[in-house]
């Protein structure tokens, strides 16, 4: 995949990457069982691409209105650090997290599908919606996905990050050399 010059550009800088959950890690859809437990389903490239982009050296985080112990099981198995769940207004714990962290905001990525999403989307360094965000979403930020939620668009941030900051060779080159 190509990217522009100038989303490459912001890409380099980018330090944590922050992700909306459903619609984004997700399919957009709730699942319920018989006994009401509540389903969702992840994609396994998505997953690998942040277990690469952590191994890279750039944090992950997630920021999301709904609770579910499925993600906190989900994001224990990627390693993920920053993990904020049942937070309808995300913008103070956004802010809170990047004060912690000490960082700014070009240092920051985020993807979005949706309007609660603006408030941050339009604040980082880097705003990414999915193929199939909302329409107001796709007019704001700076890169619209090829890929939809919950199906790969997580993973090309992932990929696009590593490529911009130069480590994208040495991960294709382990799994070269793995596999010969």
């Amino acid at each position: 995949m190509m990217f522009s010059e100038k989303l490459m550009a912001k890409a380099e800088k980018i330090k944590l990457l922050l992700l909306d959950v459903d619609g984004v890690l997700t399919n957009n859809f709730l699942y319920y069982s018989d006994d009401g437990q509540e389903l969702k389903s992840f994609y396994t490239r998505d997953g690998h691409g942040m277990v690469m982009l952590q191994k890279s050296g750039v944090d992950i985080g997630i920021i999301t209105g709904r609770k579910s112990q499925l993600v906190a099981n989900r994001m224990r198995d990627l390693k993920v650090k920053h993990v904020y769940q049942g937070v309808p207004d995300k913008l103070p714990t956004f802010l809170q997290l990047m004060d912690s962290l000490q960082i700014g905001f070009d240092e920051v990525a985020y993807i979005g599908d949706d309007i609660l999403d603006l408030p941050i989307l339009t604040r980082v360094g880097l705003s990414a919606t999915p193929a199939d965000g909302d329409p107001e979403v796709k007019s704001r930020v700076d890169h619209i996905s090829t890929f939809e939620g919950g199906r790969g668009c997580v993973r090309e941030m992932c990929e696009l990050l590593m490529k911009a900051q130069g480590r994208w060779q040495q991960h294709m080159d382990f799994y070269l050399r793995e596999s010969l």
